[in-house]
Parts: structure tokens; C-alpha cells; sequence
């Protein structure tokens, strides 16, 4: 197979895993109006439907990513796919709450194997050089799979039942399995599994996500609350201790003394921390406070999320030239803007027209994030360390996601609720504020980035030069 055509087959391969995997991270979220009726579950069951899946996702993706450099990034990827297709199948046939629950926690799992590894595997196959476009041409498959989650979900609810929402992935997966097969094999330099601190991080972020998710019901001074918070961090701390003395971290520390990295990965979590509680609720809004069927209300959230299919390919290309800092710190302020005028127009007979404006603009900032975010991390670590680049930043922005659909959720519950329209009303707008503010901050932390970064690869061939000179 001629060099050109492996590496188209490999995106064509890669994007559609991704898109099967991101697209469950939203397509739940129609469909949760009609799930809290069939099941008769709580707010805090539906936020679990939806955390049950992103926070196994954000623990394992290191966990991936590490699996793929020891066992082989193609093999992993396979294997993957069959846990995502497999899991989707549990969560089609759930009879009850708890049952879909702990299918999406597996499904979590399958997807945390595959999305490091689509980026790892694209990224391989192409040259340094071309890394921005093909990045942005990633990054635009993802954004067209989070634009598609909420209408997919609203119209496979509408035209067939909730179920087909995961029935959906089965054919796709049993079709990428054979397809993968093609793929080149390759391993990372890391032959070691980081067990102790896979359970500590696991641990610790689970106690954190069941305080904030459990708050509200339980009373946030109650014992149990108070030792979760506790416990959660503590047990990262101790999972930060152990990556800071292990000779084969699942997330070596010191990534995080490049700014570029560190920075990049900050406002990566504060925005996933914005977009997916602003989501969230969003598109039961248009469901339980203005009547608008699970297809109606994906159809209007489409201007928001469909604009990361336009600019992220856009964005990822020109960051190669200039550097992704001007469109991650104007990309994040743009959708901190959309995100607070979306709270200054919601109201239960708001008409559709006022949420056009704040969705485009929203949209068009999470798209100028997306595709130079994954060029900055990536370019800040050596070529054999893009594996575990990519699972920490993956990691860390699905983490963001989890903290906010709880932290927005819990702010919701305690200023409103599912009562009558203006209830939730008086519950979704200060929460929508308060993702405008962090994804503000988001867009400060940004400002952190170099203003133009050279390759990691550009970079260590330098030294090697200056090596070889010095040797002379």
C-alpha cells in the first residue's frame, strides 16, 4: 500500500472510531427527559447516566494510551472498539436505571482505549510538517460528532425509542474491527503498567465526582459528603506523590513544567467544564420548559454545535503557521461571551430567534479551540511521548466534563428544578452563568501559551545537531 493512500485509509479508519466514541459523549443528552420518565430516574441518576460514561472515560484514557505502547496501539485499538460495541449493546438491552449506568461505565472504558489511540495512530502517520492540518481535519470529525450527538439522539428518540441510541453503534463497530486490520502496528517505549497509580487517580476523582454529583439530595456539610471531598482528594495527592517517584508514570509530572502543556491542558479543562453542564442542560430546557420534542430540541442546539465542523479545520491548518495561542484565548472568550448571553435570554416563552446569535458565536469559539489545542500539547512532548500526551489531555478535558455537568447540575437543583417551566428557568440560568465564568477563565490560563511553538520533533532535531557540532 502506497505511503498517500495508507495514511488516508488510516484517517478514514480513525475518524470513524472517533466519531462513534465522541458522538455517545452527547447523544445521551435528548434522550434524558425521555429516560427520567420510562426508568423514573432523578436528576441524580441522569447525571450519572451521563458521568458514568466521562468519568471512566477521563480515568482509563491514560490507562489506553499505556496499553497501546505496550501491547501494540493497533491491537489495543481493536480490542477497544469491541468493548465500546459490546457495552453499547448492554445499554440498548437495560431493563433499569442502574443497568444503563453500568453501561455506560463499560462503554466509558472502550472509549478511553479507542480516542487516545485514534491520535496516536493518525499522527504517526503523517509527517511533521502536515500535523496542524490533519489534527484540524480530527478535530473537525470530533466537532461534527459533538455537533451531531443532540440531534441523533433527539431524532432516534422520536423516530424509534431511547434504546436505539446505542443499537445504533453495533453495525459501525462490527464494521471497524475488519477495516483496522489494515492499520501498521506500533508500540510506545513504555513497557510497564502503572497499576498503583492507575488506582489511585480512579479512586480519587471518583470521590470527588460522587461529593458533587451526590451533594444536593445528601446535604453538602452531611459526614458522607464531607469524607468524599476528603478521601477524593487525598487519594490524588497520593496519586500525584507516587507519578512524582515511579520510574514509569502513567502521567509523568514533568509534563507539566512545559507552560505550553500546562497551560493548554488547563483551559482544555475549563472548557469541557463550560460546554458539557451548558449542553446538558440545554437540551432538556427546550424539552421540559417549552415543550419541544427530543428532535425539535436537537435541531436547536444544531447553529452551536454544528460550527466546529466549519472552523476547526480552519483553525488547525493556520495553527501551524502562527501557533494555536490567538485562537485558544479568542476561541474560549468568544464562547464564554455566547454562553452568558445565552443565560441573559433564556426564559420559558423566549423565542428561538434569541438563542440563534449566542449558538453561532458559542460555536464558533469551541471550534476555534478544538484543533490547536491537540497541536500545542502534542508539540510540546518528544514524538515517542505523544501516546501519553494524548491520554492526559484527553483525560483531563473529559474530567472537566464530568465537574460540569455536576457542579452546573447541583447548581441547577439548588436555584430550581424539573417543577414547571419557570423552575427550571430560575435553575438553568445562573448555572449557564457560572460556565460563562469559568470558560472565561479558560481563556486567561491560555494566555499562558508561548506565542508560537516549534515542533517537539523540530526541536529535538536541533539539539541534535548542536550535539554532533559540539562533538566536532
Amino acid at each position: 500500500m502506497k505511503a498517500g493512500t495508507r495514511t488516508l485509509w488510516t484517517f478514514a479508519i480513525t475518524s470513524i472510531a472517533l466519531f462513534m466514541v465522541v458522538l455517545d459523549n452527547l447523544v445521551v443528552s435528548t434522550a434524558l427527559p425521555v429516560i427520567r420518565v420510562d426508568l423514573g430516574a432523578s436528576i441524580e441518576q441522569l447525571e450519572w447516566i451521563v458521568n458514568a460514561y466521562t468519568l471512566t472515560f477521563a480515568v482509563f484514557l491514560l490507562t489506553g494510551a499505556a496499553l497501546g505502547d505496550r501491547f501494540g496501539r493497533k491491537r489495543m485499538f481493536m480490542i477497544g472498539v469491541a468493548i465500546f460495541t459490546g457495552a453499547s449493546a448492554l445499554a440498548a438491552l437495560a431493563p433499569s436505571t442502574d443497568w444503563l449506568i453500568a453501561a455506560r461505565a463499560f462503554q466509558g472504558v472502550g472509549g478511553a482505549i479507542v480516542t487516545p489511540l485514534t491520535l496516536t495512530i493518525l499522527s504517526a502517520a503523517v509527517s511533521a510538517d502536515r500535523r496542524g492540518m490533519a489534527l484540524g481535519a480530527w478535530s473537525g470529525i470530533a466537532g461534527l460528532a459533538v455537533a451531531m450527538g443532540p440531534l441523533v439522539g433527539g431524532a432516534v428518540v422520536e423516530g424509534i425509542s431511547w434504546q436505539w441510541i446505542f443499537w445504533l453503534n453495533v453495525p459501525v463497530g462490527i464494521l471497524l474491527l475488519p477495516l483496522a486490520t489494515q492499520l501498521r502496528e506500533s508500540y510506545g517505549p513504555d513497557k510497564a503498567l502503572d497499576l498503583p497509580g492507575l488506582t489511585l487517580g480512579s479512586a480519587g476523582l471518583l470521590g470527588i465526582v460522587w461529593g458533587l454529583v451526590n451533594g444536593n439530595s445528601d446535604g453538602w456539610s452531611s459526614p458522607q459528603i464531607v469524607a468524599s471531598f476528603v478521601a477524593g482528594a487525598l487519594l490524588l495527592a497520593a496519586f500525584v506523590a507516587w507519578e512524582l517517584r515511579t520510574a514509569e508514570p502513567m502521567l509523568p509530572m514533568r509534563f507539566f513544567r512545559d507552560r505550553a502543556f500546562s497551560a493548554a491542558n488547563g483551559a482544555s479543562l475549563f472548557m469541557y467544564f463550560g460546554m458539557f453542564g451548558s449542553i446538558f442542560l440545554l437540551t432538556q430546557f427546550f424539552q421540559t420548559a417549552q415543550g419541544y420534542s427530543p428532535l425539535e430540541s436537537g435541531l436547536r442546539v444544531l447553529p452551536w454545535t454544528a460550527m466546529p465542523m466549519v472552523v476547526a479545520p480552519i483553525a488547525g491548518a493556520l495553527s501551524d503557521r502562527i501557533g494555536g495561542r490567538p485562537f485558544m484565548v479568542l476561541g474560549l472568550a468568544l464562547q464564554s461571551i455566547g454562553l452568558a448571553w445565552i443565560a441573559l435570554v433564556t426564559e420559558p416563552t423566549a423565542g428561538y430567534s434569541s438563542f440563534v446569535g449566542p449558538f453561532i458565536i458559542s460555536g464558533i469559539g469551541m471550534g476555534m479551540f478544538f484543533a490547536p489545542v491537540a497541536n500545542v500539547v502534542l508539540s510540546s512532548v518528544r514524538r515517542q511521548e505523544e501516546g501519553k500526551a494524548s491520554g492526559a489531555n484527553n483525560a483531563i478535558r473529559e474530567v472537566g466534563g464530568v465537574l460540569g455537568v455536576a457542579v452546573l447540575a447541583s447548581v441547577f437543583a439548588h436555584a430550581g428544578g424539573y417543577g414547571t417551566p419557570e423552575t427550571f428557568t430560575d435553575g438553568i440560568v445562573p448555572a449557564l452563568a457560572v460556565g460563562a465564568v469559568v470558560v472565561g477563565t479558560g481563556s486567561l490560563v491560555s494566555l499562558l501559551i508561548p506565542r508560537k511553538r516549534r515542533s517537539a520533533s523540530a526541536t529535538s532535531r536541533e539539539r541534535e545537531k548542536l550535539a554532533l557540532s559540539e562533538a566536532a
